[in-house]
């Protein structure tokens, strides 16, 4: 089956898995989604990924969860940018998320990166998630 929305796919598998208390949760691999995963890790949201080939050649990402006191380390999860609605912002409208204490992952020119970070560099892009 064709998925039309490749990051909404692998944030509606986190979601799920973390509401069922799975440690680990795979999805296809793609570059954006690397790079996503790459700045939740950063930020301590998850454990980390790891690249793994299957047999028919295909790679997926298998993502370990993080957990405290048996509670996941992400609350909320929520796509911005969709196939159907694309969110771009200039580096002066970026908001902070859960007043400081989530993030927002946003992909410029520079690369995929949190939003704090695309402030202290001066550039807007596709905001493509919220995390908190």
């Amino acid at each position: 089956m064709a998925v039309n929305d490749p990051l909404g796919d692998m944030l509606t598998r986190i979601r799920n898995a973390q509401m069922r208390r799975r440690p680990k949760v795979s999805t296809p691999a793609s570059n954006l989604r690397q790079r996503v995963l790459d700045v939740l890790a950063e930020e301590g949201y998850i454990r980390g990924y790891m690249k793994v080939e299957k047999s028919n050649g295909q790679s997926e990402l298998e993502i370990e969860l993080k957990y405290a006191n048996g509670q996941p380390a992400i609350r909320e999860l929520t796509r911005v940018s969709t196939p159907g609605r694309r969110v771009y912002r200039p580096v002066r409208d970026l908001k902070m998320v859960a007043n400081g204490l989530g993030v927002a992952i946003v992909s410029t020119p520079k690369g995929v990166m949190p939003d704090w970070r695309a402030r202290e560099e001066n550039v807007g892009g596709e905001v493509l998630c919220n995390v908190f």
